[in-house]
This record gives C-alpha cells, sequence and structure tokens, in this order.
C-alpha cells in the first residue's frame, strides 16, 4: 500500500474529503507507526494490509483525540496488544 493510499483510508475513516489536510495528516500516519514501533512493534519493509490498517486506525484515533480527548479505544488497544504478542511468540518460536 502506497503512503497516498494510506491518506486516502485515513480520510475516509475520518470523513474528510478536501486537501488542505493532507499535509498533516500524511504526518499523523507517520507518528503513529513511530509511537506503534516505540511499543515494541516492528514492521517489516513491505508490510502486510492488516498492518498498514492498524497505522491508520491509530492516526485516525490521534486525529479524533486532538479535539474530543477520547481514551484509546479497546478495540486498537486490543489489535496492538495482539499484534505484539503474535511478534513475541513468533520471536521464541524462531529463537
Amino acid at each position: 500500500m502506497t503512503d497516498a493510499d494510506k491518506l486516502t483510508m485515513l480520510k475516509i475513516d475520518l470523513g474528510i474529503s478536501a486537501t488542505v489536510y493532507d499535509k498533516r495528516l500524511s504526518q499523523y500516519l507517520q507518528t503513529a507507526k513511530k509511537r506503534i514501533e516505540r511499543e515494541g512493534i516492528t514492521f517489516p519493509e513491505d508490510p502486510p494490509v492488516d498492518d498498514e490498517e492498524l497505522i491508520i486506525s491509530y492516526a485516525a484515533w490521534m486525529w479524533r483525540k486532538r479535539a474530543t480527548g477520547e481514551e484509546m479505544p479497546r478495540m486498537l488497544r486490543y489489535e496492538l496488544n495482539n499484534r505484539l504478542f503474535a511478534q513475541k511468540a513468533k520471536v521464541e518460536e524462531d529463537g
């Protein structure tokens, strides 16, 4: 998935059609990936679609949170935990 594809998916999720926010939303996607990586999750060079969806969901939550202050949705926390646990289990299997 290209960066433009991710931006389009994020804009659809947020209900934004204007291009005026594109630069800022692209930064949110980059920041979301970095914050997820800070939690210990690593992404392959060419991540599968479900990893890309995780980044998009995280960026969408960050965008909404700035206006509402809402806590991280349980579904998003669940996905992050599952991704981290699956990654850790794979490392232990391989190691």
